[in-house]
């Protein structure tokens, strides 16, 4: 395939870079194209028309090419319907208080457990048909919802299922420290998910059932704090499961120098995030995976993004698409960042590409346009790529590839 004549071909990075940081140079080629062979890998970038004629050929001309995006933290397993809460948030209503409420998590959670994995996987296939046209060829998928080690395993195979069919690819954690399970407090809870959880998920992997590669954990204070929480991924680093988490959302707990200590290669949320947090995740290169629907949903204090990019913490964005968040689209999430939490464009599109791709440790294959990466692209049907961001909510999207396969296209 030749995506030919682009008025902007958006490489991010020429030099093979894990990560970007403040104001980075996008690395953009004017009027060029871009080759992909048979294997779905990009094999050339430039003025090479002539050199590839015999390929099939599309015209990208006043059109821009950009990596296909890369979503680093979502719930997308799910079963339910939490429409209702959207008026208790309006009238005041708090994350917790809904939780405690018997809302929230554990609403889903009773939904996802009453479900079966044909019907859980039914969902999961109607929501990657969403992501893909918002541009996304990689996905981060969760559990979390079971919160047993039955409920945790039937949202892992139902991923792994998926998976295997999905024109996109899915990277899998397993979150068995969502929430609470009822009747247990934090001791027990720590305890199944240590003595039955993890056991459990370890031999599904060892027979080759399911194939996670983070563990997460809800660090936050009243739910896993800091020192469960740490014991929790440190068992889940010893099956194999990269730490990446959830941490300093609702309340400051240091879970920014914790998560450095155990060897996390992301911590999500931040809001809270201290000035000693941002040192211990920049001097670890720990990724900032910020999440601002959900910021801007539960009217959250904004994550310290400025001091963290200008402090050398490698930053990406993710939509945290959930029932709570129920926003798939990365570009509404790179407009939200911008007009409300201080990033500049570039910076955004480097946080759902490039650094989003080392979020999940894949900036090796995704994330930017390089020769030998893989040809995931999202085509914009629009004289510059800042168009993604500017027109908000209504990202020009003409064509979205994943390994040299077009995936959608806009007729």
């Amino acid at each position: 395939m030749l995506l030919s004549k682009a008025k902007q071909i958006v490489c991010i990075s020429k030099t093979g870079e894990r990560f970007k940081f403040g104001n980075p140079d996008l690395c953009i080629l004017e009027n060029a194209s871009v080759a992909i062979n048979e294997q779905g890998m990009i094999e050339d970038i430039g003025d090479i028309d002539e050199k590839y004629k015999n390929y099939k050929t599309i015209d990208c001309r006043n059109r821009c090419i950009l990596p296909g995006l890369i979503d680093s933290h979502t719930h997308p397993c799910y079963a339910g319907d939490r429409s209702g809460e959207f008026k208790m948030k309006l009238e005041g209503a708090t994350y917790m208080e809904i939780h405690n409420k018997g809302g929230g998590i554990m609403y889903t959670s009773r939904c996802v457990n009453q479900s079966s994995q044909e019907e859980l996987e039914q969902i999961l296939e109607s929501v990657i048909k969403r992501v893909i046209r918002n541009g996304t060829t990689t996905l981060e998928a969760k559990s979390g919802f079971g919160l047993s080690t039955e409920g945790e395993i039937k949202q892992l195979l139902t991923i792994e299922a998926v998976s295997k069919r999905s024109p996109i690819e899915i990277v899998q954690t397993y979150l068995g420290a969502h929430a609470l399970p009822p009747g247990m407090n934090e001791k027990q809870a720590e305890e199944d998910i240590l003595n039955n959880q993890i056991p459990q998920i370890k031999k599904l992997m060892d027979e080759g059932k399911i194939h996670p590669e983070f563990v997460d954990v809800f660090c936050e204070k009243g739910i896993y704090e800091l020192e469960s929480s740490k014991n929790i991924l440190q068992a889940g680093n010893k099956i194999g499961l990269t730490p990446s988490f959830h941490g300093e959302e609702l309340n400051h707990l240091e879970s920014g120098k914790m998560g450095a200590d155990v060897g996390a290669i992301a911590i999500s949320h931040l809001e809270h995030l201290s000035q000693e947090g941002i040192k211990a995740m920049a001097e670890k290169k720990v990724v900032g995976i910020i999440l601002p629907t959900t910021q801007f949903i539960l009217k959250l204090q904004p994550p310290p993004v400025r001091e963290m990019i200008d402090n050398g913490v490698p930053t990406a964005l993710a939509t945290d698409y959930c029932p709570n968040a129920h926003c798939m689209s990365l570009p509404f999430a790179m407009s939200l960042a911008c007009l409300n939490l201080k990033m500049r464009p570039n910076e955004a599109l480097c946080a759902v590409t490039l650094n989003a791709a080392a979020a999940l440790n894949r900036h090796k294959t995704i994330g930017s346009i390089e020769i030998g990466k893989q040809g995931d692209f999202l085509i914009l049907d629009a004289p510059s790529w800042e168009h993604l961001i500017y027109q908000i909510a209504d990202s020009p999207i003409w064509k979205v590839i994943k390994k040299g396969n077009i995936i959608y296209e806009y007729l």
